[in-house]
C-alpha cells in the first residue's frame, strides 16, 4: 500500500525549507531548501521563488495530500485591492518601528487608572514611568503582549506615519506564512477590476497572536487597535480612555473595518481552499488540503512534541525561550510575549533579536572557525577571567533596548586574551537565553525539561557550558528541521481528522549535564543592568 505523504514548509528569515514526510511515521521522504535574500525589508516574491525552488529540489509536491506552512513571525505583508504587495515586507528583526511601539504604549497609558485597575495594582501616577507601565499593562490585558518593534502593529503604525499614501492603499494585512499559503492556493496579483480573493487568506492562533491586534484568549481581532495604528495616515494620533475605548479618525476606523485580515483557523481545521494543483496535490484524488500553518516558534514546539512544563531554547537568527501553558499568561512587565501555540494551548515566549549570530561575531572578531572558537573558549574558565559580553549587536528585544549596541566589559591588560574573549562570546549568548528562561519562570512556569535546538545548538562550546549557565540539565534533540516537522505534523493531523496530532517519535541525542556556574550569570547581570 502506497504511503500517504504530507509536506511541511518552513519559510524562515534565512531560507525556505520543504520537508515531504510520511504522514504515519513522520519519516523524511524528500527535502529541499532555497535561500532568502538578506535584509530586514524584503520583497515577498523572494519567498515565493524560494518556495518553488525548494519544492522542486524536494522532488515536487504532486503526490502530497496535505501541506502546512510555518513562518517567521510578525513580518508585515501589505496587499492592495489587486493583491499586489504595497511595499517590501518589514520583518520581525526590522526595528525602525521602535518609536511607534513606544508611542502605542504611551497612548494606552495616558488615561488615568480606573478604580478596577487601581485595585489590581496598576500605577495611578501621571509621571512618565507610571504612564509607560500603565500602557504596557493595558496592552498585555488587551492582546497578551506589550508592543515592541518586532510586532506587526508597530510596523503598520510606522507605515501610517512614514508612508501614509501606502497605508491608505492597504486592502489586506498578512503575515509571511499567511501570504505564502495564499500563493500556494493559487492566488496572487490580478489585473485592475478582477477579484484577488483576499478573503481566501487564512492564518492560525499562534501567528495571529504575534500581531498585537489579535487576542488569543478570546480568539478575536482587535480592529479598534488597528485603527489606532492607522490613525496618523488619516490626520490624527487617536486616543484611548481609562476603560479601553479607542477614539480614532472616522476614516481610520472605517479603514480598519474594511481591511481584510486572514481568517483564523482552529488548530486542526482545514482551510476553505486547497493547494493549486499546479503547485501541490496534482496526483492526489481530491487535491492537497491546506492546514492552518503557524508561527515558527509554535511550529517548532509542535515538531518537538512539547508538553506543559517543557521549555525549548532555540538558537537561530534570534534566541527564543518558549514554554507550553494550559492557560493564557499575562506578564505585566511586558517582557514575555503571551502567544498562542498550535494545539489550542498557549506559548509564553521570550525572544532575543541576537541569537547564534553572537557566535558568528566572535568568530569573525577573532578570525577563527566555529571549532577554533570552541577550542579557545575551553582554554578559559567560567566567567572568562572577568570579561563579560552583553551581546546586543542589533539592539535588543528582551530586554527592550532597540538602540543598544554590544559591549565587552571588565577587560584588563591581564585578562584580555583570545581565550577569554572567545569564552565571553559563548557565555554572553547563553546568559541572554538565561534571561529569557528566568522571565518564563517568573510567570509561574514549572520548568521540568529544557530542550536546546537551532543552529547555535551545534556548537561544542554552547553544549559544554549550557547546563552550568542555565543551572539545569539540557536535552539535545537530534539535529533536524523542527519548524518543518511541526508543519508536516500539523498537515498530517488535519488530514487524519483525529482529535490529537500524530505521535511521531522524537530522538534525544544526549542529555547534557554539568556543574552549575551561577557566578557567570551573576557577573552578566551586573554588566547588563
Amino acid at each position: 500500500m502506497a504511503r500517504v505523504l504530507v509536506a511541511g514548509v518552513d519559510t524562515s528569515t534565512q531560507s525556505t525549507k520543504v520537508r515531504v514526510t510520511d504522514a504515519l511515521t513522520g519519516e523524511t521522504v524528500r527535502f529541499g531548501q532555497a535561500k532568502h535574500p538578506d535584509g530586514t525589508s524584503v520583497n515577498p516574491e523572494a519567498w515565493w521563488e524560494a518556495f518553488q525552488a525548494a519544492a522542486e529540489q524536494a522532488g515536487g509536491l504532486d503526490d502530497v495530500s496535505a501541506l502546512a506552512v510555518g513562518g517567521q513571525q510578525h513580518g508585515m505583508v501589505l496587499l492592495d485591492a489587486n493583491g499586489n504587495v504595497v511595499r517590501d515586507a518589514l520583518l520581525w528583526n526590522d526595528t525602525r518601528s521602535a518609536p511607534q511601539a513606544a508611542a502605542l504604549i504611551e497612548t494606552l497609558g495616558k488615561a488615568p487608572a480606573n478604580a478596577d485597575e487601581t485595585a489590581l495594582g496598576m500605577p495611578a501616577g501621571s509621571d512618565d514611568a507610571s504612564i509607560q507601565l500603565r500602557g504596557k499593562q493595558r496592552w498585555v490585558r488587551a492582546v497578551g503582549s506589550s508592543p515592541v518593534a518586532s510586532y506587526t502593529l508597530t510596523k503598520v503604525a510606522w507605515t501610517a506615519e512614514a508612508e501614509p499614501e501606502n497605508a491608505r492603499r492597504i486592502a489586506a494585512i498578512a503575515l509571511p506564512h499567511d501570504w505564502l499559503s495564499w500563493r500556494i492556493a493559487g492566488y496572487g496579483p490580478v489585473a485592475e477590476g478582477e477579484d484577488a480573493h483576499l478573503d481566501a487568506l487564512f492564518t492560525d492562533r499562534s501567528d495571529a497572536s504575534g500581531t498585537s491586534y489579535f487576542d488569543a484568549a478570546t480568539n478575536a481581532y482587535r480592529r479598534d487597535l488597528l485603527a489606532l495604528a492607522l490613525a496618523p495616515a488619516y490626520g490624527d494620533a487617536g486616543s484611548v480612555d481609562s476603560y479601553g475605548t479607542v477614539s480614532a479618525p472616522t476614516e481610520a476606523a472605517a479603514a480598519a473595518d474594511r481591511i481584510t485580515l486572514p481568517t483564523v483557523l482552529g488548530p486542526s481545521d482545514a482551510a476553505a481552499v486547497k493547494a493549486s494543483p499546479a503547485i501541490a496535490g496534482k496526483d492526489v484524488p481530491g487535491g492537497c488540503i491546506l492546514a492552518p500553518g503557524g508561527g515558527d516558534n509554535a511550529m517548532a514546539s509542535l515538531g518537538l512534541g512539547m508538553a506543559v512544563g517543557d521549555v525549548s531554547i532555540s538558537l537561530g537568527t534570534s534566541g527564543v525561550a518558549a514554554a507550553i501553558a494550559e492557560n493564557p499568561t499575562y506578564d505585566m512587565t511586558g517582557a514575555i510575549s503571551g502567544f498562542a501555540d498550535c494545539t489550542g494551548h498557549f506559548l509564553p515566549l521570550a525572544c532575543t533579536i541576537n541569537g547564534s549570530r553572537i557566535s558568528d561575531a566572535g568568530r569573525a572578531a577573532l578570525g577563527v572557525s566555529y571549532d577554533e572558537l570552541a577550542d579557545l573558549a575551553a582554554q578559559s574558565t567560567p566567567g572568562a577571567g572577568g570579561i563579560t559580553l552583553v551581546p546586543y549587536f542589533d539592539g535588543e528585544r528582551t530586554p527592550n533596548r532597540p538602540d543598544a549596541t554590544a559591549t565587552l566589559n571588565g577587560m584588563t591588560l591581564a585578562n584580555t586574551t583570545k581565550a577569554n574573549i572567545a569564552r565571553a562570546f559563548v557565555e554572553g549568548l547563553l546568559c541572554s537565553q538565561r534571561d529569557c528562561l528566568e522571565l518564563v519562570r517568573n510567570l509561574g512556569v514549572d520548568v521540568k525539561r529544557i530542550l536546546l535546538i537551532g543552529g547555535g545548538a551545534k556548537s561544542a562550546a554552547v553544549r559544554a557550558y549550557a547546563p552550568g549557565i542555565l543551572e539545569h540539565s539540557v536535552d539535545l534533540p537530534a539535529t533536524d528541521e523542527y519548524v518543518a516537522i511541526g508543519a508536516a505534523r500539523q498537515a498530517a493531523w488535519v488530514l487524519s481528522g483525529e482529535a490529537e496530532p500524530p505521535a511521531w517519535p522524537l530522538t534525544i541525542d544526549e542529555t547534557l549535564t554539568g556543574e552549575p556556574t551561577p557566578e557567570v550569570y551573576a557577573q552578566y547581570t551586573k554588566y547588563r543592568g
